[in-house]
């Protein structure tokens, strides 16, 4: 058992909490759709439409707050929604740029050596950015940084290079800051839409460093809270559920009527 009992119940508090406050602040939708209410009813569709207003939230409502809970206790700092910061040397943002350009033309990315291409334009005057914010940042007790974009199940691919900029933005914005820091920027997807089969959205090989800027599902619980964390986790959320289901089918037979 990777997670003790204490942090167990600490986790389904979280997410308890979560959802508890979600159907506290749902306001369902008033959209008047009579086919489907008389086919299928109302309680049912306040149900669907409740589970679509959470997919949209799930990132900072439940993933978020559950990935400081398992990182806490093995970092030295965790932070949700971190401010990077806001500066960059103009020649490191030419390079991003130089970098993004060359990966279009040759979707081969190979993220040490990115790196060094942007340490090695740490000059000329700093251009001042919209604050960049970040998902999940972490840090270990030796200085080691941790940059995390949760991302949905099933990104589009038209957005794999909006994503690989804001890595290495991140990236160069660290820098600039500090020019020794060691820093890793990452995209974070929850969960495997295609499990047993391995993640498919492969689309996004070339534009991402696979090995280095992505972690899904038992990566990148199992990278917060040690091996074995993401089928712990999932017992978690299943627990959950179970005591919650009382509340949950309360709340919406008043959609019934």
């Amino acid at each position: 058992m990777v997670l003790s009992q204490q942090r167990k119940d600490n986790i389904k508090d979280v997410i308890k909490k979560s959802l508890r406050s979600k159907l506290q602040n749902y306001k369902p939708q008033s959209n008047e759709m009579p086919f489907h209410f008389r086919l299928l009813g109302r309680d049912r569709m306040a149900l669907f439409s409740f589970i679509q207003s959470l997919n949209t939230t799930f990132g900072t409502s439940i993933f978020e707050p559950i990935a400081i809970a398992l990182a806490s206790p093995r970092f030295a700092k965790v932070t949700a929604q971190y401010v990077v910061g806001s500066t960059i040397f103009d020649n490191c943002q030419r390079q991003v740029t130089n970098i993004i350009n060359g990966l279009t033309i040759n979707p081969k990315s190979d993220k040490a050596n990115e790196l060094i291409l942007l340490k090695s334009a740490l000059s000329g005057k700093t251009n001042k950015l919209k604050p960049a914010k970040v998902d999940l940042f972490l840090e270990t007790a030796e200085g080691e940084q941790y940059l995390f974009d949760l991302k949905t199940a099933k990104p589009n691919k038209g957005d794999f290079q909006k994503y690989k900029q804001t890595l290495l933005e991140w990236a160069g914005i660290a820098y600039t800051k500090d020019k020794n820091a060691k820093v890793n920027t990452l995209i974070a997807i929850p969960y495997n839409p295609y499990e047993p089969q391995p993640y498919q959205r492969w689309t996004m090989a070339g534009m991402l460093d696979l090995q280095n800027e992505l972690m899904v599902a038992d990566d990148f619980w199992d990278f917060l809270g040690g091996v074995g964390t993401y089928q712990e986790l999932l017992e978690c959320f299943e627990q959950a559920g179970i005591e919650l289901r009382p509340e949950m089918d309360t709340y919406f037979a008043r959609f019934t009527q």
